[in-house]
C-alpha cells in the first residue's frame, strides 16, 4: 500500500480545498468495466425483467436457473481469483454488476446473497482446500450459496447467537444444534456459511452443505416485499460438520461476520442506487405521458422538484459508493494476499455504513415519490411503482439495520481515535485553537473555491462536535444513541459533500460539456441544504450535550463556521428536472 493511499474516515480531516488524487467515479470506468456492465444490463433486460411475474410468484426452480445462466456467462465470478475459476476483477466491477441487476429486487437480493455474503466468507477466510473445493462451483453457479447468521433472538446482536457447535471426542467433526432465521437463498442454496458458538461461547463459522444429515430447511416466509426471493429458516439437529469445514479460527467468527457485512453494505448501497435509477426512469416516463390541466404533470413545479430530488440523491449516492470501491481496489492492488484484502475492507467500515444508510434511504424516497407521481395508479399492483415501493423497504433492515449502521459510524471513528489510529484528537485540538484565534478554513481557488471552503467548514463542525460529545460522555457515550445518530448523520453529510465536490471538480476538468452542466446543477441543489443541515444539527447536539456554562462558548466557536451561501436551489432543480425528462431518467451520461 502506498503511503499516499487514504485511510478510512480520512475525509473528516483531509481538506477539500487541497490538491487531491482522483476519486473513482463512473466517468473513470474502464472500457472493460463498461462492457461488463452492458453485459449485465442485457442479461437483466432479456432474462430477468420479462419474468418478473414468475419470479414474484416463486415459480419453482426459476431463480436458481437464472443464477446459473448468469454464471454461465461469467457474471457470478468477478470477485473470484482466476486460480479458482473466476475472473479476479476489482470490487468496482463487482458493484457495477450489482447495480445493473437492481431493477428486480427479488433477483438482486438472490444474486447478492450468492456472490456477496454467500461466497465472500470462503474467498477471504477459507483454507486453500476449502477454496479449491467450493469456489470453482460457486463461480459458475453449479453450486449456490447462502449466509446463516440471524437467529430468532439475535438479529442486530449477532454475537449472541445460540446455535451451538461441539467438537467430537476424536476431533474429526463438530456437531451443530440450533436454528437460523430469515436466511436468503435457503430454499435452494447448496452451501451455507453458518455461525455457531463452539463449546457454547466461542463465536465461529463453518461451511455446511445442504445434504448434511440433520439439516432441515423450513417453509418459505411470506414477505411484504422481495417476494420472489427465497427466505427460509434452518434447523440443525446433531448435524455433523467435518473439522476441515471450520472457517477461519475458533472464536474469531466476528471478524468474518462483520467484514463480510461491510462488503455487503457497499454492494447493497450501490444496488439501491441502481434501483433508485429505475424508479426515476419509471417516474420520468409517466410524468411526461400523464396529462392534467392540459399539460404533462412533469411540467408542474412540485412534480418536477420530486424528479430533481431523486436525481440529486442518486448522484451523491453513486459518487460515494464508487469512491469507496476505488479506495478498496487501490489497497487490493497493493497486495494479492487475502488477509490484506480483509484489512482493506475493514479499513473502510465507516464508509460502508454511510453508503448503506444513504443508499437505502435514497431508494425509499425515490420509490415513494414514484408512487406519488403515479397517483392512484402507483397503488395498483399491475404498475411498477407498487412493487418497487414494497421491495425497497427491506434495505433499511438488511446488512445491519440503519440504526445499527448509524451507531457504527461515530463509534468506529472514536474507537480508532482512542487507539491512536486516526488523528481525530489532535485535529480537534487544532480546530479549537484556530477558532479561538478567529481563524477558519479559507476559500479554495477557482470556480469551486467557496464550495470547498464550505465543505471544510462542515468537516470542522463534525470534528468539533464529535470531540465535545466524546469529552462529555467518555466511555458512556455508547449509551447516548440519539446523540450518536445525529453525529452519524453529520459525518455522512460530510462524506457526501466532500465526494460530490471532488467528483464535480473531475467532471469540470473533463470534456463532456453536457455532464458539466448537469453536475454543476446537481451539486448546487445538494450542497447548500446539506451544509445547513450540518450547522443546525451540530448546534442542537451542543444544546443537548453541553452544560449552561460551556454552551455559549461552544456555539460561538462553531458560529465562526457559518456563512451565507447565496444559491439558486430552485432554479437548479428546475434545470435538473428538465434534464431528467429529456433523458427519460438519470441525466448523467453513463456509457452503457
Amino acid at each position: 500500500m502506498s503511503d499516499s493511499t487514504p485511510s478510512g474516515a480520512s475525509f473528516l480531516w483531509d481538506s477539500a480545498a487541497a490538491p487531491s488524487r482522483p476519486i473513482m467515479t463512473p466517468e473513470l470506468f474502464s472500457e472493460e468495466q463498461r462492457e461488463i456492465a452492458r453485459q449485465a444490463r442485457r442479461f437483466s433486460d432479456d432474462e430477468i425483467v420479462p419474468r418478473i411475474a414468475q419470479i414474484e410468484s416463486k415459480k419453482s426452480g426459476l431463480v436458481p436457473e437464472l443464477l446459473r445462466k448468469a454464471g454461465e456467462i461469467g457474471l457470478l465470478m468477478v470477485d473470484i481469483p482466476a486460480e479458482y475459476g473466476g475472473l479476479g476483477l476489482d470490487k468496482t466491477t463487482s458493484m457495477l454488476i450489482a447495480e445493473q441487476f437492481s431493477v428486480v429486487g427479488s433477483f438482486a437480493v438472490s444474486l447478492g446473497a450468492h456472490t456477496g455474503i454467500g461466497t465472500m466468507p470462503i474467498l477471504y477466510f477459507g483454507t486453500p482446500a476449502q477454496k479449491a473445493n467450493y469456489l470453482p462451483d460457486l463461480a459458475t453457479g453449479k453450486r449456490l450459496a447462502a449466509y446463516a447468521l440471524t437467529e430468532s433472538s439475535s438479529g442486530s446482536d449477532a454475537l449472541a447467537a445460540k446455535t451451538r457447535a461441539d467438537r467430537s471426542s476424536d476431533g474429526s467433526h463438530y456437531v451443530l444444534n440450533g436454528t437460523k432465521q430469515f436466511i436468503t437463498n435457503a430454499g435452494f442454496a447448496d452451501v451455507f456459511t453458518v455461525f455457531a458458538q463452539v463449546g457454547g461461547d466461542k463465536f465461529s463459522a463453518f461451511v455446511v452443505e445442504r445434504t448434511s444429515p440433520g439439516l432441515t430447511v423450513g417453509a418459505e416466509e411470506h414477505k411484504l416485499g422481495i417476494r420472489g426471493s427465497s427466505t427460509c429458516p434452518l434447523s440443525f439437529e446433531d448435524v455433523k460438520v467435518p473439522s476441515a469445514n471450520l472457517l477461519g479460527e475458533i472464536g474469531k467468527g466476528h471478524r468474518i461476520a462483520f467484514n463480510i457485512l461491510n462488503v455487503g453494505r457497499i454492494k447493497l448501497g450501490l444496488g439501491t442506487i441502481g434501483a433508485a435509477k429505475c424508479a426515476l426512469e419509471v417516474a420520468a416516463r409517466y410524468a411526461k405521458e400523464r396529462q392534467q390541466f392540459h399539460k404533462p404533470i412533469g411540467a408542474f413545479g412540485l412534480v418536477a422538484a420530486k424528479l430533481a430530488e431523486m436525481a440529486i440523491g442518486i448522484f451523491v449516492g453513486e459518487s460515494m459508493g464508487y469512491r469507496t470501491t476505488g479506495l478498496i481496489d487501490a489497497r487490493f492492488a497493493a497486495s494479492a494476499d487475502e488477509g490484506a484484502h480483509v484489512d482493506a475492507i475493514e479499513e473502510f467500515a465507516v464508509e460502508a455504513s454511510i453508503i448503506k444508510v444513504f443508499g437505502s434511504e435514497v431508494l425509499d424516497r425515490c420509490a415513494d415519490e414514484c408512487v406519488q407521481i403515479h397517483g392512484g395508479y402507483g397503488f395498483i399492483e399491475e404498475y411498477q411503482p407498487e412493487r418497487m415501493f414494497r421491495d425497497s423497504r427491506i434495505n433499511r433492515i438488511f446488512e445491519g439495520t440503519n440504526e445499527i449502521n448509524r451507531l457504527i459510524v461515530p463509534a468506529t471513528i472514536l474507537k480508532r481515535a482512542m487507539k491512536g489510529q486516526v488523528p481525530l484528537i489532535a485535529h480537534a485540538a487544532v480546530i479549537r485553537d484556530k477558532l479561538a484565534k478567529g481563524q477558519a478554513p479559507p476559500p479554495g481557488e477557482g470556480e469551486l473555491g467557496t464550495a470547498t471552503q464550505v465543505v471544510d467548514f462542515c468537516k470542522w463542525i463534525a470534528t468539533y462536535v464529535l470531540a465535545v460529545a466524546a469529552e462529555t460522555y467518555h466511555v458512556n457515550i455508547a449509551d447516548e444513541q440519539e446523540i450518536l445518530g445525529e453525529l452519524s448523520d453529520i459525518i455522512s453529510q460530510v462524506y457526501a459533500l466532500d465526494t460530490a465536490v471532488a467528483r464535480l471538480r473531475q467532471i469540470l476538468d473533463g470534456n463532456d460539456e453536457a455532464n458539466k452542466a448537469i453536475a454543476r446543477d446537481l451539486f448546487a441543489a445538494f450542497a447548500p441544504p446539506a451544509y445547513s443541515f450540518c450547522v443546525h444539527t451540530a448546534r442542537h447536539i451542543l444544546m443537548d450535550v453541553c452544560d449552561p456554562a460551556s454552551l455559549p462558548g461552544h456555539l460561538e466557536a462553531i458560529g465562526k463556521l457559518r456563512i451565507d451561501w447565496p444559491s439558486k436551489v430552485i432554479a437548479a432543480k428546475r434545470r435538473i428536472a428538465r434534464a431528467v425528462l429529456e433523458a427519460d431518467g438519470y441525466p448523467i451520461r453513463r456509457g452503457w
